[in-house]
């Protein structure tokens, strides 16, 4: 998909669903009509609509009967691409399911599976519903990987479109009273943030000199947990463990009965999750059952990097983070679903194994740089969602990954917006489509 570029869309009919927080979605919208293709889109909150105000279709009904709305909708506006943000919403699950019946091409974005300065497009679907192939076979061959352009500090850029969609999805939840989010959409999805600022300098004081022992006199003594966000889907689909909690229990135990006396855990806590969870009491607690209450660490703002670089082994659900392990060469146990999850990079043996199995499971180096060469060509994006990079007739700032001559042409085609003619059936008013301040049109095209 990467590899033809933004033309691989030229006369087709796109339906985008839920993007990432932000204007990105309205950027990729106007990129796509560069190239030729008709771009329609559903908003579902307020956020959504903030930004993307003009053009779209305003979801106002139940999630029950979105499924249905979508089925009818697809069918009356032809359409050939379904894109999206993230496969595992709910209000992806059914259109994913839907539009998979209707043999329609899906692409998914996500974050970056290789981070910094990438972004993720995959047809079908992401992480564990990743089509890339977890056979080792499959990654013999080099393939051509485009030079990588800097993003720069993306993070201001990213709160800041994540403080506005909040605020303004809670503002408008009048408008969309049957919109069921991932997430609380509220003004109070603030306070952690405020939280986490506060916490982030007393776990700066209180953990003072971790890192200095934990890669000097602790290195390759300890074995490292990196925790993922509370509500993070990826541990509410693509895994057998219940909660984050139930993966630090569970880590725990097995460390406590099979790992070598002489090593230490080390639980690192998700950065973005700071100011919404603290598990200091449950690992206390459980460490202190399991009677390994000084082999314990739980820790949070030390430099990844220089932990896994020091860490004799790696466990983790799912997280990106495993890749991050491979890329430093260390022994990962992945306890979900992951596509780098495969004979060569991970260890295939059970949990209460590998913690006297990690001195002799490294991964292979040479595959692992062919699996990531791989990854990069086939499903990432040079760019950000959030703060787009200076590109000549480029509206989302991304780099796909083509010849300079179709980036040429893409951008010579950037400027002359293709208008298709309109073949929409007629959509029934059935109270679902709705613009905020006015009734909206439904035979609108969004070109």
């Amino acid at each position: 998909m990467l590899s033809k570029g933004l033309s691989q869309f030229g006369g087709k009919r796109v339906l985008l669903l839920q993007g990432p927080v932000g204007p990105f979605f309205s950027r990729l919208a106007t990129d796509l009509r560069g190239a030729g293709a008709q771009v329609f889109k559903v908003n579902f909150n307020a956020g959504d609509w903030f930004f993307y105000p003009r053009g779209a279709f305003n979801y106002r009904g139940t999630m029950e009967a979105w499924p249905a709305w979508f089925e009818d909708l697809i069918g009356r506006l032809g359409i050939d691409v379904v894109l999206l943000f993230g496969d595992c919403r709910p209000i992806h699950q059914a259109a994913h399911a839907i539009a998979s019946r209707h043999a329609l091409e899906i692409a998914v974005f996500e974050e970056g599976y290789v981070r910094p300065d990438y972004v993720t497009l995959e047809r079908f679907g992401v992480n564990g519903h990743s089509r890339l192939s977890r056979e080792s076979e499959h990654y013999e061959d080099e393939p051509a990987v485009p030079k990588k352009l800097p993003v720069g500090n993306a993070y201001w850029a990213m709160v800041w479109c994540g403080f506005s969609y909040f605020m303004i999805g809670w503002l408008g939840k009048p408008w969309f009273r049957h919109y069921c989010h991932h997430r609380p959409l509220s003004i109070l999805e603030g306070l952690p943030w405020i939280r986490s600022a506060w916490r982030k300098q007393w776990y700066r004081w209180i953990e003072r000199g971790a890192q200095g022992q934990l890669t000097s006199r602790l290195s390759r003594q300890y074995f490292l947990a990196p925790l993922q966000v509370f509500n993070d889907a990826q541990i509410a689909v693509h895994t057998y463990l219940e909660s984050v909690e139930h993966f630090i229990e569970a880590t725990l135990r097995s460390f406590a009965q099979h790992a070598p006396s002489d090593t230490l855990l080390v639980f690192k806590h998700h950065p973005m999750d700071r100011g919404y969870k603290d598990y200091t009491a449950l690992i206390k607690r459980l460490a202190r059952d399991a009677g390994v209450a000084g082999r314990i660490r739980y820790i949070h703002d030390q430099h990844l990097p220089s932990l896994l670089d020091h860490a004799r082994g790696v466990v983790v659900v799912n997280s990106t983070v495993g890749l991050s392990a491979l890329h430093h060469g260390a022994p990962t146990k992945v306890c979900g679903k992951a596509f780098y999850d495969m004979q060569g990079l991970t260890y295939q043996g059970t949990l209460y194994e590998f913690w006297r199995a990690a001195r002799a499971a490294k991964p292979d180096a040479e595959l692992y740089r062919r699996f990531r060469d791989h990854l990069v060509a086939r499903t990432q994006l040079n760019g950000s969602f959030y703060k787009p990079m200076k590109l000549p007739g480029s509206s989302t700032g991304l780099v796909w990954g083509v010849s300079k001559s179709s980036v040429s042409q893409n951008i010579l085609r950037s400027g002359d917006v293709h208008r298709l003619e309109p073949r929409i059936k007629p959509v029934l008013n059935n109270g679902f489509v709705e613009s905020l301040a006015t009734e909206m049109s439904l035979e609108k095209t969004a070109a």
